[in-house]
């Protein structure tokens, strides 16, 4: 990936296996330990005492100490973004859930040092923007298609309001034959404004519904500590059903867990139902992820719905997001709508013709690297006059 004259290949070459380990784990807890107790031996041999560091907005790694060099490796959360972080040679920066930041604050990783690092972005659900870039060939893509060994492929359902009694009885044989089961409502607490389903009522509703079943409740609320207190119930299996909001979207690993529920999941976009139903399907039980919703559904809504029924595969999803949401503005910073306004393809469509394109244009890239060859003036001067930033948002993933 790196070249070994640069500085970072042998660095990046030590630690992949150790760092590895670090992917497989789940929670801050584990990470936060990851990065406290690695020494980084490889081959069973010691390459160095390599210096980690947690960067979050709560634990704050000395600023001065990152721009000195003396961090090799940093995990963190969005704190690492903040305009107060600078690195004295940033060399690989790794951007998993990726569609949880904006365009804006993965381009700020390009100023983190004198030279631009190279990018690695991971998500399950590539968002519009991205995977229209990728058609365009300013991505190159590694596609994981396979389910680890021994996982079985989540089963979607669609019910309605009015199915929840057959719903719950397919709860309880689960939670019966020793499962776990995530509830996860769209908004905290009841609004004037909207008459979705919250969580405060739901969480009192469900202990009534399960009796015999102990619940925890996280949502955004809630103090840190408190959040971690429940999970840790629910991940010990103390408590057999979590109520929760999106918090849960990522981070959260419970191999016993077998049943996501997501009310009003037409509230829901596809990236955000796509990873949801990634918090179940982690163990080697058969799960299930069921989507609730009342009957009077837009056109739109049904699609999304379908889509979520039909496939797991993340990039049809992506695709079809694609088509219902518009690539976003690859010159900008939207990130999803039809601000890219092509005068005839259209890239869900034409992602053939378009890849033609980008090839042709590669080559014209290849023998005139400098844009300074007479034969492409007319190309580079349209180009030119097409830019109306100095920031070449385009070139963030």
């Amino acid at each position: 990936m790196l070249d070994e004259q640069d500085g970072y290949f042998k660095f990046i070459a030590d630690i992949v296996d150790d760092f590895q380990q670090f992917l497989g784990l789940g929670g801050v807890h584990t990470r936060r330990r990851f990065v406290k107790e690695q020494q980084f031996h490889v081959g069973g041999q010691c390459t160095g005492n390599f210096q980690a560091a947690l960067l979050t907005v709560g634990q704050v790694v000395g600023l001065q100490v990152l721009l000195a060099g003396k961090v090799n490796i940093l995990v963190g959360t969005h704190a690492v973004v903040e305009d107060t972080v600078r690195f004295s040679c940033l060399g690989l920066a790794v951007i998993d859930e990726q569609h949880r930041f904006g365009v804006a604050q993965r381009a700020r990783l390009w100023s983190k040092s004198d030279n631009p690092p190279h990018i690695l972005v991971m998500t399950a659900t590539p968002i519009p923007r991205t995977l229209a870039m990728t058609i365009y060939g300013d991505l190159d893509v590694s596609v994981i298609d396979e389910l680890p060994p021994g996982r079985k492929p989540v089963r979607t359902m669609h019910k309605y309001d009015s199915q929840t009694v057959s719903l719950y009885d397919g709860i309880r044989k689960q939670i019966k034959a020793g499962r776990q089961v995530y509830f996860v409502f769209p908004v905290i607490s009841e609004s004037e404004k909207s008459d979705l389903k919250n969580l405060e009522e739901g969480y009192t509703a469900l202990c009534e519904i399960f009796p015999e079943c102990r619940l925890s409740k996280v949502h955004g609320r809630m103090k840190p500590a408190e959040k971690d207190a429940e999970m840790r119930k629910f991940v010990s299996g103390e408590t057999q059903i979590l109520v929760a909001t999106t918090v849960i979207e990522v981070g959260v690993n419970v191999p016993n867990a077998s049943v996501m529920v997501i009310l009003d999941a037409q509230r829901f976009g596809l990236s955000q139902l796509h990873q949801l139903r990634g918090r179940v399907g982690r163990g080697a039980d058969q799960s299930y992820c069921i989507l609730v919703t009342g009957y009077k559904l837009s056109a739109e809504t049904r699609k999304r719905i379908d889509i979520m029924c039909q496939t797991n595969d993340g990039f049809r999803i992506a695709e079809a997001d694609l088509k219902l949401r518009g690539p976003g503005d690859l010159e900008g910073t939207q990130q999803s709508g039809v601000a890219f306004d092509l005068k005839i393809a259209d890239i869900a469509r034409d992602g053939q013709i378009v890849q033609l394109a980008r090839d042709e244009a590669q080559k014209i890239i290849d023998a005139d690297p400098k844009c300074e060859c007479p034969e492409f003036g007319m190309l580079w001067q349209r180009l030119a006059q097409l830019r109306d930033s100095n920031v070449n948002w385009g070139a963030i993933s």
